[in-house]
């Protein structure tokens, strides 16, 4: 069993209200329902009846963990999502299955590249994208010990950066900074994206390029403390992500910029529109998320900063 299995398992053996559902995605939990018996139920292909019973289910006393590609779970089901589960504030746990770049192999229509805008605008519902299968797993831990409306980006991967201390679903995380202050790139990422991004600030580090990389697994509510810091201290701030620039992190951060009324250069590196199916590095070359494409777009963003002085409002990218 891989570690989800076993906290699944563990989980419904000590508490009887945890139930899991899932729409014919159980490839990655194969191995739990013998053990979750009438607690484990596939509604087929059929995420709006899904919602509508994980709902159902919440509301008399359930903590409900529902699983589906994540383009079907956020779309399909998005009206049940916000009149039966962000509405009434139920402890719905929802788990989208190969989003971003992941859905490496199928066309526009599984690609899930505007999930993180559509859940984070709802208010009650925290987005979560964990980078690793550690972190996932350590923040349905954290989930299930304090339960509400949450869509969680699945992510399955070895282990993609070191940690001092358990994943907290409240903050975000400096996973590299060689100087303590004002450095010249703060690299903002999340989700799968993050261990390209970390390899983009390693070689921009051997190229004598300072960056500080934040990685931001709680989308919503968002650690707003770090983006703000990130922002007054760097040069320049590069958001990175597998989702369309608009209405992703890069929004959100621009959102943040004008609340606290920070001039900064914000520059995007994400998708505009739905990418090619293909095998997971063609993909990231061909959307030009991969490290190799990331760290000289930085070079060039960098060198085409006029003057190292902060810059005006008006120079503020969008």
């Amino acid at each position: 069993m891989n570690r989800y299995e076993l906290l699944l398992r563990d989980r419904c053996a000590i508490d009887p209200r945890v139930m899991v559902l899932t729409a014919e995605n159980r490839g990655h939990m194969r191995n739990v329902p013998p053990y979750l018996g009438d607690r484990f139920v596939d509604v087929g292909i059929a995420e709006q009846t899904m919602l509508g019973m994980a709902a159902g289910l919440a509301s008399r006393g359930r903590v409900v963990i529902v699983h589906a590609l994540a383009a079907f779970l956020t779309l399909r089901a998005f009206e049940f999502i916000r009149d039966d589960v962000a509405i009434p504030n139920l402890p719905v746990i929802m788990v989208g299955m190969v989003p971003g770049v992941l859905s490496d192999g199928n066309g526009p229509t599984h690609q899930a590249i505007d999930d993180v805008g559509l859940m984070r605008g709802l208010p009650n519902v925290g987005v979560f994208a964990p980078a690793d299968e550690e972190e996932f797993v350590e923040g349905m831990a954290e989930l299930l010990d304090n339960p509400r409306p949450c869509y969680v980006r699945y992510v399955g991967t070895p282990t993609s950066y070191h940690r001092e201390e358990r994943t907290t679903l409240h903050r975000g995380v400096t996973v590299c900074d060689e100087r303590e202050c004002c450095p010249q790139v703060a690299l903002l990422t999340y989700g799968a994206m993050l261990p390209h991004a970390l390899q983009a600030a390693q070689k921009l580090e051997q190229q004598g390029v300072s960056v500080r990389l934040i990685h931001m697994p709680m989308l919503a509510p968002l650690d707003e403390a770090i983006i703000v810091e990130a922002l007054n201290d760097a040069t320049m701030t590069v958001v990175v992500e597998d989702h369309l620039i608009r209405s992703g992190l890069y929004s959100a951060v621009c959102e943040i910029a004008v609340r606290h009324r920070i001039a900064a250069a914000i520059h995007p590196i994400g998708l505009t529109t739905w990418f090619p199916a293909g095998r997971l590095p063609q993909v990231l070359r061909v959307t030009g998320l991969d490290a190799d494409s990331i760290a000289p777009r930085i070079r060039t963003l960098l060198n085409n900063e006029s003057a190292p002085e902060r810059p005006t409002t008006d120079e503020i990218s969008s």
